[in-house]
Formats: C-alpha cells, sequence, structure tokens
C-alpha cells in the first residue's frame, strides 16, 4: 500500500523541501493498514428479469480497498438497487491508482470488448494528486467519452470531490488537492457536457462527513470505508437512472429494443 500510495502523491505536489517531507511522512505510516484492491464484479437479479449490463472503468473509487463486506460498495450498492428490475451483470475493469492515461490507454479498450449497456467512468482523482495538466487531462477525458458513447447505449461519470479531506494527507497538502480536485472535476463536467452524458454531484453538503466523521474512512485513512461508499451510492443510483432514462435504454429482448 505504501508503494501505491506514493505513486499516488508524487510528482507536483511532491516537490518542495517541507512539503515533501511531510508527504513522506504521511505515507510512511507503519501503524495504518496496508489495504488492497478488490474486484467489485458481480451479477445481481433475477435471471428471469430483463439484462442491464454495467461496465465500471476507473480507479480505486472503484476497486475499494477496505470495504467490508464487499456489497457495501458503491458499485454492487448501485447493481442491487436496479436487481429488483433488472437482472444486472456488473463488471470492473478499473485499477487501483489509474490515471485517465490509463483509462484512454487500457481501461478503454477492456470495456468495449467487455462490451455492456452502460458505461460508469470514475477516474481524476489521481490526476488530481499527481499533477496531470488540467487540459491534458480533459483532452484524454473527451476521448474516452467520444468512444465510449459510440459503444455504449448509455454512459456516466462520476465527479471528483474534494480530496482536501483526506486525513491521511499533511495539512499543507490539503489545500492543493481541494483546488486540483475542483478543477478536475470542473474538466469532467465540461466533458460531460459536450458529450450529453450525466454526471454525478461530487460537491456538496451530502459530503460534509468526510471532513467530520472518522467513520467514512478505511483503516488507511486514504480511501473511503463502506460508510464512506453509502454516501457514494446515494450520488451514483440516481445518476445510474438518469443515464438510462437520457439514452431511453430498452433491455435486450425487450419490445422497445426492437423497435
Amino acid at each position: 500500500m505504501v508503494g501505491t500510495l506514493w505513486r499516488v502523491v508524487k510528482g507536483p505536489l511532491a516537490v518542495g523541501g517541507v512539503l515533501g517531507a511531510q508527504l513522506v511522512q504521511a505515507i510512511q505510516r507503519p501503524d495504518l493498514e496496508s489495504l488492497t484492491d478488490q474486484h467489485p464484479s458481480g451479477v445481481f437479479g433475477d435471471p428471469s428479469l430483463p439484462p442491464l449490463k454495467i461496465v465500471v472503468l476507473g480507479d480505486s473509487t472503484v476497486t475499494c480497498p477496505g470495504v467490508e463486506p464487499l456489497d457495501a460498495c458503491w458499485t454492487r450498492r448501485t447493481a442491487l438497487a436496479f436487481s429488483d428490475r433488472y437482472h444486472v451483470e456488473l463488471v470492473s475493469v478499473a485499477v487501483g491508482g489509474a490515471k485517465i492515461a490509463d483509462v484512454r490507454g487500457e481501461q478503454m479498450h477492456r470495456a468495449i470488448l467487455t462490451g455492456g449497456d452502460l458505461a460508469i467512468v470514475c477516474v481524476g482523482g489521481n490526476d488530481a494528486l499527481r499533477g496531470t495538466p488540467v487540459d491534458r487531462f480533459e483532452r484524454a477525458y473527451d476521448h474516452v467519452l467520444r468512444t465510449l458513447t459510440t459503444t455504449f447505449d448509455a454512459v456516466a461519470v462520476c465527479g471528483v470531490g474534494d480530496l482536501g479531506t483526506i486525513p491521511r494527507l499533511p495539512a499543507l497538502v490539503r489545500g492543493v488537492a481541494r483546488v486540483r480536485s475542483r478543477s478536475i472535476d470542473h474538466a469532467i463536467g465540461r466533458v460531460a457536457s459536450r458529450h450529453g452524458v450525466p454526471k454525478s454531484r461530487a460537491w456538496g453538503p451530502e459530503y460534509a462527513a468526510f471532513e467530520t466523521d472518522p467513520q467514512v474512512w478505511a483503516g488507511d485513512l486514504f480511501h473511503a470505508s463502506a460508510a464512506g461508499h453509502a454516501i457514494y451510492a446515494d450520488a451514483a443510483i440516481p445518476l445510474v437512472e438518469e443515464a438510462l432514462r437520457w439514452s431511453g435504454f430498452a433491455p435486450r429482448g425487450s419490445d422497445e429494443s426492437s423497435t
């Protein structure tokens, strides 16, 4: 986990004497848990229901390190929320630590080969922390959405919230992380608007717990816990509803899909 965290924060946020020293001290914390990626893929609902295949691309927001039980992660909570009307197949191609370049270069192609009805993109936090220029991020994100919207019936994107609330980050870094994450979130919003794709709201009072409640953080004080993922799911479920509605999605084999 130390290596993963270092890859996340190294770069522009890691330069400078005092700032760099604080980052090293924050990362090298043997008193904190070491967490690994999980794979939330699964099948949910009665097989007799209409099929809905959801493919999720992104980073550790999707791979949910430290979330127990796995059904408590936001992707599975979302799949379960739709399992009363669809037979949901959830496929994650996400990788912890991924940036938009990884989604464009690898995950996007895996998602296309996998195929499905709805693609959800959740990436940008690592770009914010690792200093990806916003214009470069936006161009790559635009390419990803332009490609996915020609392949999937429906596409939705997750915003990037306030990374300045991450308890493991030193105080001097949190302000920079806050500004960077806001800029990346705005870039996601611009691209989503251009392609007519719904985006989740990532800033607002509904996320206040990430600043005030330690229970929303996993044991490494970097990733969200099951309680944090419940908050993510509260944003994701209406996002999926919106994406399916905007696209006029009709399950494969239904009367609507054959018209």
